[in-house]
């Protein structure tokens, strides 16, 4: 019997199979799929070799663990079907902006409902996920979403009132990375290295400092400290910064993110 079923097949579903299958916490053999109307579940199985499910009757018969993982604003026309068929089952939604006591509008009868925002670095198993449960979870119920978020990189638990800003900073978070990174690029060309040459050094960049901060447990404010020299380089790229807010400018970033959450949160469900 597969261990997860997965309802939808996008982009989030083909990163979070990917990051099970490449830690071996499953075997194709142990996922099975349904897609919309689309060719994204037959594309998913044929490059995983997982199953692909023909109904949702066969999809949720074939394990007692379902993923929600198409869009959001796809859940007001959820099959109806779903509510029993989803009885006694454990529910993954990852939904943005999609409540809990929203998912049990459409799943009433699952044993326990949680809501988890993955990001999309979980396809190479670097994810990071914020998640939370309607219940307390059962010890079986907790090791199944232990071994699920496992599988995608490192998750943490939060009250669900605090997901919109989790999710803003995790599952958003990805972005607003790779757009300072495209944005050191650009400075590298403007300054006149070749494109390539510029996107190398930012590419690694980013990856060498964020490996620092995350191996070290240092603050990012010392770390930067110890790079800026007095009447240096670096302080004069700081100072370039302070003086346009960049902190503020992330601030305002984050909360945006987190508003358009709640905004979801309050969309015709």
């Amino acid at each position: 019997m597969p261990k997860f079923a997965f309802l939808g097949a996008g982009n989030m579903a083909s990163a979070m199979v990917d990051g099970l299958l490449a830690k071996g916490t499953v075997t194709p053999p142990d996922l099975i799929c349904l897609g919309g109307s689309g060719q994204s579940a037959a594309t998913l199985a044929a490059r995983t070799g997982i199953r692909l499910a023909t109904s949702i009757e066969e999809l949720t018969g074939a394990t007692d663990v379902l993923v929600i993982a198409f869009k959001p604003q796809q859940l007001a026309g959820a099959n109806p079907q779903l509510a029993t068929l989803t009885a006694g089952k454990l529910v993954i939604s990852v939904l943005a902006g999609k409540r809990l006591a929203r998912l049990a509008t459409t799943f009433p009868a699952a044993r326990n409902l949680v809501w988890a925002m993955p990001n999309t670095p979980a396809r190479i198993g670097a994810g990071m996920t914020a998640w939370c449960s309607r219940t307390p979870l059962s010890a079986a119920d907790r090791a199944t979403v232990d071994a699920l978020l496992a599988a995608l990189g490192n998750a943490v638990e939060v009250d669900e009132g605090l997901m919109d800003v989790a999710a803003a900073v995790s599952a958003s978070g990805p972005a607003f990375l790779f757009e300072f990174a495209a944005a050191l690029r650009d400075g590298g060309i403007a300054g006149g290295l070749p494109p390539e040459t510029a996107k190398t050094l930012a590419v690694e960049t980013v990856l060498g400092a964020a490996r620092l901060l995350a191996r070290s447990g240092t603050d990012p404010e010392e770390l930067r400290r110890q790079v800026t020299s007095p009447k240096g380089m670096t302080l004069a790229g700081l100072q370039r910064m302070e003086a346009r807010d960049f902190r503020g400018l992330m601030k305002e970033t984050i909360l945006a993110a987190k508003a358009r959450s709640e905004e979801m949160a309050k969309d015709a469900p």
